[in-house]
């Protein structure tokens, strides 16, 4: 598996994304190279307000996804995340946010995308606006991320579409049915891997890497 690659689609407010972490870590520490694209699932026309039905119907969910894959949703997130009403889930602020993290390093990325995920399911911190992202960044060591958070640049504008976009062709063109979404591509062929994968064994997960 050395020096082999896989692309990952993910949105920094999906649940089972967070729950996926665990399985990236193990990837990178075998020598996988996780190449991150955020699709923008849950921004724009796919952002919609926290109310209630949304909330009960997304806690239920978390439990599912906390029995399988062990990773917490605190009783904080539910009561100053899921039970705030008058807010949005939109992962545009939190998705460049990554963008600026990796703006000069794409390893930051991952660290961004965790410290983020941490923040909303761990510690019921906001991950919406601009002001409780760059908190998050700054406490997890990425200050200069925060800063360029509360005053993007052109350039990191234009790198954050670029990202995106292609985030969301190679979501298109795989056929996929949602995040979190593994790719592996050879010969600029891509090639999904079911997310199911994700959430097994880890040995089953490369062996369908290995396969594809």
């Amino acid at each position: 598996m050395r020096n082999s690659g896989v692309t990952y689609l993910f949105d920094p407010l999906c649940g089972w994304c967070y729950g996926a972490t665990p399985m990236l870590d193990k990837l990178m520490a075998g020598g996988v190279r996780v190449e991150l694209l955020a699709t923008g699932l849950f921004s724009g026309a796919g952002a919609r307000p926290m109310d209630e039905g949304f909330a009960a119907h997304a806690w239920a969910n978390d439990q599912r996804i906390e029995r399988l894959t062990g990773q917490p949703f605190t009783q904080a997130y539910q009561r100053n995340v899921l039970n705030v009403r008058g807010t949005l889930r939109d992962s545009h602020t939190a998705t460049l946010a990554i963008s600026a993290a990796g703006l000069e390093d794409p390893g930051r990325r991952l660290t961004a995308l965790k410290a983020i995920q941490r923040a909303r399911y761990v510690d019921g911190r906001d991950i919406v606006t601009a002001g409780g992202v760059a908190e998050v960044l700054s406490a997890a060591g990425m200050a200069d991320a925060g800063e360029l958070l509360a005053a993007p640049t052109e350039r990191l504008l234009t790198a954050h579409r670029e990202l995106v976009g292609r985030g969301r062709a190679l979501f298109q063109r795989l056929h996929a049915n949602g995040v979190p979404s593994l790719a592996v591509i050879r010969n600029e062929a891509p090639r999904l891997i079911g997310s199911n994968a994700l959430f097994g064994s880890f040995d089953n997960l490369v062996a369908h890497i290995a396969a594809a």
